[in-house]
C-alpha cells in the first residue's frame, strides 16, 4: 500500500526548514516526507480494526512536521517512521471483530485504554484523554496520536489500524467532506469550552480559527449585532477567510485593525502602543511569536489567552503578561464527547464547504504547497483523497 511517512533524517529536516519559507512544494519533496510502498501495519491486538481512509486532512501540525518546524518537545512521544494523518474519515475493513464496513471518523489520541495501561492514569480516569500521561508506554510504540506512531500508521495512506475506542460512526446525512472536518471541529469544541463569558477576540482565520469561531458561536449564540460586545471579533487576513468568518457571524477585521477595533468596543485608552483595557479572552489560533505578541496587546488586565494554534519556539516580551496578570492557557485535542458536539457543529454550519481541494497521495508535493499557502490561494482546508488514484485537485 502507499503511505506518506516521516523518518528522522536530521539533514532533510533542516533542508525542509530552510526551503519551506520560499518553496513549499520543493520542501515537501526534499524534506523528511516520503511516499513509500509497504505492508499495512500489524494489528496490535485482537480487538483492533483495519480501516481504509477516504479523506485525510492536512493540518497545521502536519505542515510543521513536514517543513521541519515542529518543536523538539515531541521527540520523546513519537516513534519513527510514522505515517502522518489524523483528520480522517474512513471505512472499516470487515474482519472477525467487524463483520460489515462502517464509515467512521478517527479519535486519534492514543491514551491509556488503547495502550492497554491498567490502571489508567488520573487524567484518563477523569475523561481527559488529551492529557494522558502514558502516551509513550503500554503495548504499542510511543505516539501521542495516530499519525505520530509507527505502530498504527496514519491517515495519509491506503490503510492503517485503529482501536474500537477511536472510531465514531458518521451520520448518513453528512458527506465525506463534512466528515473530514469533524476531528478539527472537535478541537474547536474543546477550545470553546474554555470560553468564560465576556468579550472575545480570535486571532487567525484559517481552519483552526474559523472552526473555533463556529464552536464559540454555537456555544454562546450570536443573536446580537456585530459591535455589541457579545459577538466574537476575528482577525482574518485573506478574502476567503473574511467571507466565511462573516457568514459564521463574527465581527471581522484585518490583523492590523484588531487593536483599533478592540479599543473601540472596549472603550479602552491608549498609552503608547498599549491598550489600557482589552477583551476578556483572546483565542490565538496561530501560535507564532507575532500572534502571541498581538494577543498580549489586546487582552484585558486579568484576562486570558487561550493558545489553540500549535506553537513551537517563540520569542515574546512577557512583561505585559506579568504586569497585567494575564493568563495563557494551552488547549490541545479533546474529550470523547467533543466529537458529538463537533458533528452538530459540522451539520449546523455546513463546515464541509471549508474543504477547498483534495489531492491523491501521489501529488503530495502539490497538496502540501496548496495547504501551506491556503489563504493566499483562496482556500481553507486541503485534504488527501484516497477514493481515487489519479488527477489533480478536485
Amino acid at each position: 500500500m502507499k503511505a506518506l511517512q516521516i523518518d528522522k533524517k536530521l539533514g532533510r529536516i533542516g533542508l525542509a526548514r530552510v526551503l519551506s519559507a520560499v518553496a513549499p512544494a520543493t520542501a515537501a519533496k526534499a524534506g523528511p516526507l516520503e511516499l513509500v510502498r509497504e505492508d499495512p501495519p500489524a494489528l496490535p491486538g485482537p480487538d483492533w480494526i483495519r480501516v481504509r481512509p477516504r479523506l485525510s486532512g492536512i493540518c497545521g501540525s502536519d505542515l510543521a512536521t513536514v517543513h521541519g518546524q515542529a518543536g523538539a518537545y515531541f521527540d520523546a512521544i513519537v516513534s519513527f517512521p510514522f505515517t502522518l494523518g489524523h483528520e480522517v474519515v474512513a471505512d472499516t475493513v470487515p474482519g472477525p471483530g467487524e463483520p460489515s464496513p462502517r464509515r467512521v471518523v478517527l479519535i486519534p489520541v492514543l491514551h491509556c485504554a488503547i495502550r492497554g495501561v491498567h490502571p489508567v492514569c488520573a487524567a484518563c480516569a477523569a475523561g481527559d484523554i488529551n492529557r494522558c500521561e502514558r502516551v509513550a508506554f503500554g503495548h504499542i510504540k510511543p505516539g501521542l496520536q495516530t499519525g505520530y506512531c509507527c505502530a498504527t500508521g496514519g491517515g495519509w495512506s491506503e490503510g492503517f489500524v485503529a482501536h474500537p475506542l477511536q472510531l465514531v460512526d458518521v451520520p448518513d446525512d453528512l458527506t465525506d467532506e463534512d466528515a473530514v472536518m469533524i476531528e478539527p471541529a472537535a478541537c474547536a469544541a474543546r477550545a470553546a469550552r474554555e470560553h468564560r463569558g465576556g468579550s472575545i477576540a480570535i486571532i487567525g482565520a484559517g481552519t483552526v480559527g474559523l472552526l473555533t469561531l463556529a464552536a464559540i458561536i454555537g456555544r454562546i449564540g450570536a443573536t446580537d449585532a456585530p459591535g455589541s460586545g457579545s459577538v466574537p471579533i476575528i482577525a482574518a487576513k485573506y478574502p476567503v477567510q473574511k467571507h466565511f468568518a462573516t457568514e459564521l457571524g463574527a465581527a471581522v477585521c484585518s490583523p492590523d485593525e484588531l487593536p483599533r477595533i478592540v479599543r473601540s468596543q472596549t472603550s479602552s485608552l491608549v498609552a503608547g502602543d498599549q491598550l489600557t483595557g482589552g477583551v476578556d479572552q483572546v483565542f490565538d489560533c496561530v501560535g507564532t511569536s507575532r500572534s502571541l505578541e498581538q494577543a498580549l496587546s489586546v487582552v484585558a488586565p486579568g484576562g486570558e489567552i487561550v493558545l489553540v494554534g500549535m506553537p513551537s519556539t517563540v520569542t515574546v516580551d512577557l512583561t505585559g503578561l506579568w504586569h497585567r496578570e494575564v493568563r495563557i492557557t494551552g488547549c490541545y485535542a479533546y474529550r470523547r464527547e467533543d466529537f458529538d458536539t463537533a458533528i452538530g457543529l459540522v451539520r449546523r454550519f455546513g463546515l464541509g464547504r471549508l474543504v477547498s481541494a483534495t489531492y491523491p497521495l501521489d501529488d503530495y508535493d502539490t497538496a502540501i504547497a496548496h495547504a501551506a499557502n491556503a489563504g493566499p490561494r483562496d482556500a481553507v482546508k486541503i485534504a488527501f483523497d484516497m477514493r481515487r488514484h489519479e488527477g489533480g485537485p478536485k
